[in-house]
């Protein structure tokens, strides 16, 4: 069991910043692939981005390339998302989850979730 407790979530303008962090326990925080998805009300949980396990590889959706960026320190089983130039539509609740296989981009494919911090960006 891998357990992910998310933190760094809040209200902000449009235009400004936040960073999420994801902590993590359990297993072998290093073996897994760690990504982070966004759920909007009335909408599908939907892929942000994601990272390798040695963070050699990162991954992201269209809509946020060039504003958000993926991290983790794998000495504090902890992985980041900074997120910059924030727009009303970024708007969601933001789950980090943990992957050991599939595809990097498909929630169903991820085994491990946490409970989700709420981002609210005000236009």
């Amino acid at each position: 069991q891998v357990q992910l407790v998310e933190s760094g979530g809040g209200l902000v303008q449009a235009g400004g910043s936040l960073r999420l962090s994801c902590a993590a326990s359990g297993r072998t925080f290093s073996n897994y692939r760690m990504g982070w998805f966004r759920q909007a009300p009335g909408k599908e949980r939907e892929f942000v981005a994601a990272i390798s396990r040695s963070a050699v590889s990162t991954y992201y959706e269209d809509s946020v390339k060039g504003r958000f960026t993926i991290s983790r320190d794998n000495a504090k089983n902890t992985v980041y998302l900074q997120m910059n130039s924030l727009k009303p539509e970024d708007t969601a609740v933001y789950y980090c989850a943990a992957q050991g296989g599939g595809v990097y981009y498909e929630p169903a494919s991820y085994d491990y979730w946490g409970q989700g911090t709420q981002v609210t960006v005000s236009s």
